[in-house]
């Protein structure tokens, strides 16, 4: 079999992805001219390197973006690396409908330690690790590879929120949240109560929900109510800063709203 027979099959299978271990079991070829054949369909445009032994397959719908949507290879990316991810953040946002920015930059989130973020040709994935890895709200969704997992609504927000500082501040992703918020249900926010351990976040969750036009508004912020009337908790700002504290707080959340919030909705 030659290598762009294999493309061939690989592509015929809905498969957009392999690794150099997966290609040398169904090639039988030695290593130096598995070498020669995949660098032969780099320069076509054909393959791209993603990480180490793993590579992309482009097929010609996607040939002149370069690239490929990310839940055509995240599944088998994280298997092939043997650990969790979801698609998350702003990349999640996107699938939710709440794509108010258009951001090119792909964001998924995984466990430590620390993976290298990518940049290559018109790919730009970031990655994201959380020592405190989800019970729940991820959701499992359907592309033409097979399935991804993606973070759900609620849990999208939070992201955002707990991360705003990594991701170019809270007025940048005001207008993504506004839009997100449409997406939470009492189940899900139910279902993240029962294991998210960052009350700082959901405190100033709670500040957005309560400030919201959305038609079970009260139902979501009365879960949240009893939530913190179960725990302990400290005056924060609405934007954290290494230099300023929270101040005199008057909200239920003890939120200090220390920034002015435009939305561009």
């Amino acid at each position: 079999m030659y290598l762009a027979d294999y493309i061939k099959e690989k592509l015929s299978l809905e498969e957009y992805s392999f690794s150099t271990e997966e290609l040398r079991a169904a090639m039988h070829k030695e290593k130096e001219a598995l070498t020669t054949d995949l660098s032969y369909l780099r320069k076509k445009g054909d393959i791209m390197p993603l990480r180490r032994g793993f590579y992309l397959i482009i097929p010609p719908r996607y040939s002149k973006q370069g690239k490929l949507p990310l839940q055509l290879f995240a599944e088998n990316l994280f298997k092939y690396l043997n650990r969790p991810y979801y698609v998350g953040l702003y990349a999640a946002a996107k699938f939710h409908g709440a794509s108010h920015q258009q951001i090119q930059r792909d964001y998924i989130i995984t466990t430590k330690p620390t993976l290298l973020d990518i940049h290559k040709g018109t790919i730009d994935l970031r990655f994201f690790t959380t020592a405190n890895w989800p019970k729940k709200n991820i959701l499992i969704q359907k592309s033409d590879a097979g399935v991804f997992k993606i973070s759900d609504p609620v849990l999208t927000a939070v992201d955002l929120i707990h991360y705003q500082n990594k991701l170019g501040g809270l007025n940048r992703i005001f207008s993504v949240l506004e839009e997100l918020m449409e997406g939470i249900t009492y189940y899900n926010l139910s279902e993240l109560l029962s294991w998210y351990p960052h009350k700082s976040t959901l405190q100033r969750l709670g500040y957005f929900l309560d400030g919201s036009e959305l038609d079970d508004q009260e139902s979501l912020v009365g879960l949240l109510v009893k939530y913190f009337q179960s725990v302990y908790y400290y005056p924060i700002l609405l934007s954290p800063s290494s230099n300023e504290k929270a101040g005199a707080v008057t909200n239920h959340w003890k939120v200090d709203v220390n920034i002015k919030l435009e939305s561009d909705i």
